[in-house]
Formats: structure tokens, C-alpha cells, sequence
């Protein structure tokens, strides 16, 4: 008997885009929860980062907040906002759907520790691990990422 093989010649975008994302998709348990994530490249995530206030109900905030989008959006435009939720599930959002960065806006920032302020609390989508960064750090922080 001989041996056979396919040949499969087509190559396309759909197909492309379902291997990224099918080699992307993860499970994994954080904070005993179990969540879902896509471990895309900051070099391909669509979206780079969200800038979120901690708390949508505060115009100093929120304020701080869109200045610091504004910022971010000189290095890359795919900054997103969101102030939707709490701040647990504005994170899961942006985990499942890729962004590796995630900007949390908190009273810090504003200076309730003057040690603290105009630093940013940055967290990494694939580890969780948060760190408290001043905002031009974590604009070289993207700028690096997706370079």
C-alpha cells in the first residue's frame, strides 16, 4: 500500500485569524474563579490598553481618567474606555476579549497620597499582577509592548 497525504493549498485571512485566535484562547483560575482569556500579543491585541476611573460616580475621576486616555492615545489610538461595572468585571471584559494592559485611575492618582500622585495602577492581563507606574512609564510600557 502506498502512503497518501493531503495537500491542503488554500491559505486564507478566516483561516489566519481562527488559528491566532484558537492558539490564543486560555482557562485558567484566578482569585479562586475560573476565567477566560485570550493571551493575544500586544503586537496584534486589537485593543492595547483600557483606561478606566475606579469609580464612575467620581468627576475627578472620571476627569483624570479621559486626560490620561488622551495621553496614552499619542502612543497608540487603540486605547479603550470603560466605566462600566465594577472594577473586577470591567477587567474580565477586557481579558476576554484581549487587551494585555488594563489602566486603573484611583484616588492615588489624584494625590490622596501625595507620595502617589499622577501614578496609575497598571494591570497585566496573562498574570494579573498589578503595579503602580507614573503615566508617562506606562506609556512607554505600551509604546515598548507593541513596538
Amino acid at each position: 500500500m502506498t502512503a497518501r497525504h493531503v495537500i491542503e493549498p488554500s491559505l486564507g485571512v478566516d483561516r489566519t485569524i481562527l488559528a491566532i485566535l484558537a492558539s490564543a484562547y486560555r482557562e485558567d483560575e484566578m482569585a479562586g474563579e475560573m476565567r477566560t482569556y485570550l493571551a493575544l500579543s500586544p503586537k496584534i491585541a486589537p485593543v492595547k490598553a483600557m483606561v478606566s476611573p475606579l469609580l464612575k460616580n467620581k468627576p475627578e475621576l472620571v476627569a483624570k481618567a479621559r486626560e490620561v486616555r488622551a495621553e496614552l492615545k499619542k502612543a497608540h489610538p487603540a486605547i479603550a474606555w470603560d466605566d462600566n461595572g465594577n472594577i473586577g468585571k470591567r477587567y474580565r471584559r477586557q481579558d476576554e476579549i484581549g487587551t494585555p494592559f488594563c489602566i486603573t485611575i484611583d484616588f492615588d492618582t489624584l494625590g490622596e497620597k501625595p507620595e502617589l500622585k499622577d501614578t496609575v495602577t497598571l494591570r497585566h492581563r496573562d498574570s494579573g499582577d498589578q503595579e503602580r507606574l507614573t503615566i508617562s512609564e506606562v506609556s512607554s510600557r505600551i509604546r515598548s509592548a507593541i513596538e
